[in-house]
């Protein structure tokens, strides 16, 4: 009798020594209490409690854990409204203060989130939300840090993943952006179109300027050699004087081409000269040839 009574016994005693054994693995925490009060927190590793006496009441991670924020309706500053999510990465440093500070942890970071979130965004106008979103990110981790301290929480990083703004909104943005771009297009035409005109004025300068120098160069060349030929003759003539009726001859037709020139002379012109002289003839036709040209 005292032998089956010892059986049940053992086993109970087995039964209550295999649960006060406590496995806590590497990265997490359990909390202990003793008659309804905390005692300790478990460390990694092999841990004892007392089978009725103690109890584990919490076990959790102490590694960085992932909060996803779900869309959230805000209105920022200039009273559009836009639809904000985030993703908070957070790591439970005293699990304690966490377990007896805040009945649901995870509940409260994330309305704690969305509060923060609508306050950054009233504070910035619409196109501040796209320009900024570095700043409201660093903005939003010093705040979650600071409000989930007394929990034993360190926020280490904070992100907005998307803003949408409403559907109108995104239709008037897209019509704004249309209307720049055509802009910019119609600028970059109308600047293409003036340097064309401008590179075809300065050619047709530069050409007009070329033709004039050439004729002018001609015209300069032209006289002389007419000047040059004139001086040939003249002393021609003048080591020959029995040349002088075949030179007459040989002017007369310089004679009616000047009679032209002269009459379509703005100014006129008047040649004084010698008809008995041959030479004195030439000089007076070469002198008037250097003057026209």
């Amino acid at each position: 009798m005292e032998a089956l009574l010892s059986l049940p016994a053992l086993a109970l005693m087995a039964l209550l020594g295999v649960s006060s054994v406590k496995v806590t693995s590497g990265g997490q925490s359990r909390l202990v209490e003793r008659l309804g009060k905390y005692d300790r927190q478990l460390q990694p590793g092999l841990s004892f409690v007392l089978p009725g006496v103690e109890k584990v009441v919490s076990h959790e991670s102490l590694k960085e854990r992932v909060l996803d924020i779900p869309p959230q309706q805000c209105i920022t500053r200039d009273n559009v409204g836009i639809e904000v999510d985030a993703v908070v990465y957070w790591q439970l440093l005293e699990h304690a203060r966490a377990y007896y500070g805040v009945d649901n942890l995870q509940a409260a970071m994330v309305n704690l989130v969305l509060t923060q979130i609508r306050a950054e965004m009233g504070k910035l106008d619409l196109d501040q939300t796209f320009t900024t979103r570095q700043e409201v990110n660093e903005a939003l981790l010093r705040e979650l840090d600071q409000a989930t301290d007394p929990w034993g929480v360190k926020v280490t990083r904070v992100e907005l993943r998307d803003i949408q703004p409403s559907r109108g909104v995104q239709q008037a943005m897209e019509q704004q952006m249309t209307a720049e771009r055509e802009k910019r297009a119609a600028i970059l035409r109308s600047e293409g179109e003036r340097d064309s005109q401008v590179n075809a004025a300065r050619g047709r300068a530069e050409a007009l300027v070329l033709d004039a120098e050439a004729q002018a160069k001609q015209q300069a060349l032209l006289a002389q050699a007419r000047a040059d030929a004139a001086t040939r003759l003249a002393e021609a003539i003048g080591g020959n004087p029995a040349a002088a009726e075949a030179l007459r001859l040989l002017l007369a037709s310089d004679w009616m081409a000047m009679g032209q020139q002269m009459a379509q002379s703005p100014g006129g012109s008047v040649l004084m000269v010698d008809p008995q002289s041959p030479a004195a003839l030439l000089t007076a036709l070469r002198n008037l040839q250097q003057g026209q040209g």
